[in-house]
């Protein structure tokens, strides 16, 4: 699923999502070292324009790391 094109001067650039190209369908909560990428320094999920994820799976990771957060395996603030 190919995502928006990035032009930068002349050149244009596609951006891809991650976990498209890995072919990865679920994320799980518990796996809190691929969900870091995607946890700002503040601890706060990144935007989809910064990730490069597509819409299906920046939902898939947002709701991911709210559970984490439940779980209490992420912190909410730092």
């Amino acid at each position: 699923m190919p995502s928006t094109t990035l032009t930068s001067g002349n050149q244009s650039q596609e951006k891809h999502c991650f976990l498209c190209i890995a072919n990865l369908q679920r994320v799980s909560y518990k796996d809190t070292t691929t969900l870091q990428k995607w946890v700002s320094p503040f601890s706060k999920i990144v935007p989809r324009r910064k990730s490069g994820l597509c819409m299906l799976h920046q939902r898939k990771v947002s709701r991911a790391i709210k559970r984490a957060r439940m779980m209490g395996l992420f912190a909410f603030t730092k």
